[in-house]
């Protein structure tokens, strides 16, 4: 008689057990739907522009890793890859491009030395939002 009572229980905990792992495995498909990819177009404005205030009130450097996109929060930092090297590079968000812009992100003098595409001028890439980091305002 003891018998025939443990085996609805075994049951439980083996559906229990299915059920948890189901819920664990289904969990990673969520967490990686997460992360989205952009593709599109880019290019990088020049050293002429050094020293000049950005949209989000920073100080404009051309060696510095950062971009304008028309987006992203102020602070975003994306993996840039680009799609005609392989090349990757991480960049800040720190000014804006206008809405009407044909370009997905306007890159760094510096950046665009790191991507290897000075002398092509506009290459395809792939934007991939990592994090978001904290602007602070340049006062003059």
């Amino acid at each position: 008689m003891e018998k025939e009572k443990s085996k609805p229980l075994t049951n439980i905990k083996t559906l229990n057990k299915l059920f948890l792992t189901f819920c664990f495995f289904t969990s990673f498909s969520f967490i990686k739907s997460d992360v989205k990819e952009y593709k599109g177009k880019a290019t990088y404005y020049g050293k002429n522009w050094t020293g000049r205030l950005t949209a989000s009130g920073e100080k404009f450097f051309a060696d510095s890793l950062t971009a304008a996109h028309k987006y992203f929060k102020f602070g975003t930092i994306l993996k840039i890859k680009n799609l005609h090297n392989d090349s990757v590079c991480l960049v800040k968000v720190n000014d804006r491009l206008p809405k009407s812009s044909k370009f997905i992100i306007d890159l760094s003098y510096g950046t665009a030395k790191q991507l290897n595409f000075l002398k092509r001028g506009v290459i395809d890439v792939i934007l991939t939002p990592v994090d978001t980091v904290k602007i602070t305002k340049f006062i003059k």
